[in-house]
């Protein structure tokens, strides 16, 4: 599965926030022309993706189990147990990554606001000097 392709439920809310489609903003990312915000709202769908991916596949595996077709002589208790908590994980996952991403997404500044180079914090520089040593800039003379 490749991330990039995955369609995702916030894929919208990314394109409406960076003003591109997903595949234009993979890009941007790929040429190095993207802001730390783009960089940690393209890693968080990254993770979506595939937590959607995983609830996807459980909630089908559940319903292929509980298909009215389906011998109920094949279906286990046990293994719907197994789902259940598959699918309670993989939705915790997903939950989680869907309110980073939206929280990224909130708090981050508007398009026309934004720095076109990362910030650059100075770094303070430690100026001390030390003491003159003891005698220092004397001069000894030695006696014969």
């Amino acid at each position: 599965m490749n991330v990039i392709d995955k369609a995702t439920s916030r894929d919208t809310a990314l394109e409406k926030a960076f003003g591109a489609s997903v595949a234009d903003l993979y890009a941007q990312a790929a040429r190095c022309e993207t802001d730390a915000a783009l960089q940690r709202a393209l890693e968080l769908r990254s993770f979506l993706a595939v937590a959607e991916e995983q609830v996807v596949r459980v909630r089908d595996r559940v319903r292929a189990a509980m298909s009215a077709d389906r011998d109920l002589g094949e279906l286990s208790a046990e293994d719907l147990r197994w789902d259940a908590h598959w699918l309670d994980a993989a939705l915790a996952g997903r939950n989680g990554y869907v309110a980073a991403l939206d929280d990224l997404l909130r708090t981050m500044p508007a398009p026309g606001q934004r720095p076109r180079q990362p910030v650059q914090f100075a770094q303070p520089k430690i100026t001390v000097t030390a003491p003159p040593a003891p005698g220092a800039g004397a001069v000894r003379t030695s006696r014969l």
